[in-house]
């Protein structure tokens, strides 16, 4: 049994080549613009939730009070309100993402995989 290395194996092991990808520019700009996005709209919504639960927590006449007919009040709006802005930090990650995220990605995949996929 030989020690040696093949001709044809590659020089850079594929260990090496992604932590070449990870300490490159292009990856930490990538890294820089998902958490542009990501950390901020994580902390809007957060506050925005929690100002939900303070208001019902210590502002009940306020949520208790009567919108249309007689059972929506200000708390099942604000509640639902909840599910709306979730879909649309959904929509606004997607649009983010093909915009700013994907094409860098797809590049770098590209790159590490030799054009492979």
């Amino acid at each position: 049994m030989s020690t040696d290395t093949p001709a044809s194996a590659p020089t850079d092991s594929v260990p090496e080549r992604y932590l070449a990808v990870q300490r490159s520019d292009e990856f930490a700009g990538l890294r820089r613009a998902l958490r542009g996005f990501v950390f901020p709209m994580t902390i809007a919504f957060f506050l925005w939730y929690a100002l939900y639960v303070i208001l019902s927590a210590y502002a009940r006449d306020f949520m208790g009070t009567r919108l249309f007919g007689s059972n929506i009040n200000v708390a099942l709006v604000f509640g639902l309100l909840q599910f709306v802005s979730t879909f649309v930090i959904a929509w606004l990650y997607s649009r983010y993402a093909d915009r700013k995220i994907d094409p860098v990605a797809d590049k770098i995949r590209h790159e590490l995989t030799g054009g492979d996929s």
